[in-house]
């Protein structure tokens, strides 16, 4: 017999030990791919000489936990049926079953019933009636089930709207217009794609132009595994990633032959890769039999379309026509990205494949993954039972948190807080949880920044619902979503790497190494400061942070540069020395990644960047070149740890001598393969020096700088080469989309410590 109960499933066996212990273990070992057993507690029961199978209906009362699946990717059988003539589900772009298809994407209220789900518009009709209330078949209580006489149906619309085709005449249209280089905008599971011949330069460079997105690299859906080895370099621990019911897009490294169009990853050695996760999906592939572009259905700085009549509006100019269908979604599920790390840092196709144990990092946490809550460490879970809490996250690439109990839920990645549409993108994900949770905050967690438009809500929520609001420092929060994610409780050395945070004296911070709790932390140590020429302005012109440095480094030398590789004139130079000695909008910084624009600059790898992280990545894959060509024992840049001038850090890591000794090395005609490795080596051995002088046992990894799987993997060899235990993300990613997770847990723990007073 079994049961739903508010905490789970109530299952009755009968039988002797050994039968019993056989089915608890192949209950926990054999389980669908869908499922996940977090637990289980046992208990003897007086036997009922019960011979029979049953679900019965609960009947117990109390506030449910959130128990939905997330969207999953086609499974085997259904994926059968799609093929089979002979099934009257045979080419349906809707069959789904209880081990895949659409969950988070189309609930709307809990419990998770076809009621509660935007399929409840669709009659079933008496064959999925059938197969939905019977107990033995693979659809029962599949909410979403449907077929083509009850479900969702296809069609094919022109930029006014008007129809062009339906059913499959819509896919084989859809498919000849993507082979005439037309940009398709398909509503797939989550929201809108903009689909795109990956094979044709002209057609790519289309779709950068209309879509105002110079450089940063798109993804790629291949028709099967078979098709991307092809292409990429795939070990076994991201062909199992693609293969997932996740199905995520895997940054894989390509092959030097790959035939792609270069404008689908400008001068990116990786290809964010996937395979088909939808039936729609599967048939389209299916006919194509080639790589397409499959990006976000958006404009720049704006959540994906999810509603076919807003996406003849916000999609207008970018795609030549629209492939749609009439079941609604409740809210932008845009795909989920993933890396696989701890590789040894050299890629090579004369290798092989790589016998290092890796594990992987999500960088963009959504479809897949939402809304698997992160469990927390019972210790910790029992210093945070004052109440829900909602965690709102930051500025760049934002998630939202709501934390209760021994659980933190996180929305899905919902982007940059910039534009209008992502502001309501952000409100709705907020009233989700509370409405999924059937939960109310009793307490709001925010940034530290005064001017995130994240921060701004929280005030005004909080005060709304006469509740506190409690501000975390941006690398605290980072620091405590990987302690959080890893049970760890304690102290520990974070070491919390990126592009900007704001500090609790008023500066940017980005370089900085925290001894931290969830309740609270102090600055060990931190880069030494230089100057965020023009605030901004910097993040996107390198030749800024170059500047800044050089200023600490030599004045107003600087000026009068000798370097042929630092494409800076010297009116530019001048200009920004006027700059730098007036101070005006040029406050200080301690960023890790300003850091990397610097050396990006300097070398000539990047003048001017496009996205966020650009810059560094050009660094990142100058250093693996060297690694790629054999230069594993390269010699790191010195680095200098001293004595801090600032009353709230006690250390300061000094990049000076690493630059000059950079300068060097410039002026002697040194390759930017070289020079950028060693920069890589010198950072490692650098945390190596702090993390002894700290002489904590634990240190964490964490902040965007730490998505360079390079650097992630050199730090980690040589801490734990010296005895340390290294933690790093795998389950939230390690930027800003991380960020809510931290918040959470700090203002949850730093309540109940007041409490508790």
């Amino acid at each position: 017999m079994g049961t739903n109960t508010v905490n789970g499933v109530s299952i009755e066996v009968e039988g002797g030990a050994p039968t019993v212990e056989t089915f608890l273990r192949r209950l926990k070992g054999e389980a669908p791919a869908s499922v996940r057993v977090d637990g289980m507690r046992t208990q003897v029961v007086p036997a009922l000489d019960d011979r029979g199978f049953a679900i019965h209906r609960s009947t117990e009362l109390g506030r449910p936990s959130l128990v939905i699946p997330p969207d999953l990717a086609t499974c085997a059988d259904c994926l059968r049926e799609l093929a089979d003539p002979t099934d009257h589900r045979f080419r349906y772009p809707f069959l789904t079953c209880t081990q895949c298809g659409p969950r988070y994407s189309l609930l709307t209220a809990i419990p998770y019933e076809r009621s509660n789900t935007t399929m409840a518009g669709f009659e079933l009709c008496s064959a999925c009636r059938a197969e939905y209330e019977s107990e033995t078949d693979r659809r029962f209580h599949a909410e979403p089930i449907a077929c083509p006489i009850c479900g969702p149906r296809l069609c094919l619309w022109d930029e006014q709207g008007c129809e062009i085709a339906a059913e499959e005449g819509a896919l084989q249209r859809a498919v000849a217009l993507l082979d005439e280089g037309l940009i398709v905008a398909v509503k797939g599971l989550g929201g809108f794609q903009l689909w795109v011949d990956a094979q044709s330069e002209e057609a790519v460079r289309r779709l950068r132009d209309r879509k105002r997105r110079a450089d940063k690299p798109f993804a790629v859906t291949f028709p099967s595994l078979e098709a991307v080895r092809d292409y990429c370099l795939l070990s076994p621990d991201e062909e199992s990633l693609l293969c997932s019911p996740q199905a995520p897009i895997v940054l894989a490294r390509k092959r030097r032959d790959a035939a792609l169009a270069e404008a689908v990853a400008p001068g990116n050695p990786y290809l964010g890769v996937m395979l088909p996760a939808t039936p729609l999906h599967h048939l389209l592939m299916a006919s194509l039999q080639r790589p397409i572009v499959a990006t976000s259905g958006n404009r720049s700085e704006e959540p994906i379309v999810i509603d076919e009549g807003e996406a003849l509006a916000r999609l207008k100019g970018i795609a030549d026509v629209f492939l749609v269908h009439d079941r609604p979604i409740s809210r932008p599920v845009d795909d989920s990205v993933v890396l696989v790390v701890d590789r040894t840092p050299k890629h090579s196709e004369r290798s092989g494949a790589d016998k290092r144990k890796a594990t992987q990092m999500i960088l963009r946490r959504a479809r897949g993954y939402v809304p698997q809550a992160i469990r927390l460490k019972n210790s910790l879970a029992e210093r945070t039972g004052s109440g829900p809490v909602l965690a709102v996250g930051g500025h760049l690439k934002n998630t939202v948190a709501l934390l209760w109990e021994d659980r933190v839920w996180l929305s899905q990645h919902l982007g940059d807080l910039s534009t209008l549409e992502a502001d309501l993108a952000f409100r709705q994900a907020v009233d989700d949880l509370q409405r999924l949770l059937q939960a109310e905050p009793k307490l709001i967690a925010c940034d530290l920044h005064p001017d995130y438009r994240s921060t701004g809500f929280a005030r005004e929520l909080a005060e709304s619902l006469s509740v506190p609001v409690v501000p975390v420092q941006h690398h605290h929060a980072h620091v405590a979503s990987c302690m959080a994610e890893h049970k760890l409780d304690g102290e520990v050395l974070g070491i919390a790497w990126d592009g900007a945070g704001y500090g609790t004296d008023g500066h940017v911070w980005g370089g900085e190494f925290l001894i931290a709790s969830y309740r609270q932390f102090t600055r060990f140590a931190s880069l030494r400061s230089f100057r965020l020429l023009g605030g901004e302005a910097a993040m996107k012109a390198p030749g800024r942070s170059a500047a800044a440095a050089l200023w600490e480094l030599m004045g107003e030398t600087m000026v009068h540069h000798d370097l042929p590789s630092w494409n800076m004139t010297g009116d530019q130079c001048a200009y920004l020395a006027a700059l730098l000695r007036s101070g005006i909008a040029s406050p200080w910084t301690t960023s890790m990644g300003r850091l990397f624009d610097t050396v990006a600059s300097l070398t000539g790898l990047c003048a001017q960047a496009s996205f966020e992280g650009q810059a560094a990545m050009a660094v990142q894959f100058a250093a693996e070149r060297e690694w790629e060509a054999g230069g594993g024992s390269v010699q790191g840049y010195p680095i200098e740890l001293v004595t801090s001038e600032s009353s709230d850090t006690k250390w300061m890591v000094d990049w000076r001598p690493m630059i000059s000794a950079m300068l060097d090395d410039l002026r002697r005609g040194h390759r930017p393969e070289l020079i950028t490795a060693r920069f890589h080596v010198g950072l490692a051995e650098g945390v190596v020096r702090v993390a002894q002088v700290a002489g904590l046992p634990r240190v964490v990894l964490t902040g965007g700088c730490f998505q360079n799987g390079l650097l992630l993997t050199l730090v980690r060899q040589r801490l734990e080469a010296v005895g340390f235990a290294v933690y790093s993300h795998s389950l939230v990613p390690p930027n800003d989309g991380g960020l809510s997770l931290g918040q959470a847990v700090v203002a949850a723990s730093t309540s109940s410590e007041e409490q508790s007073l």
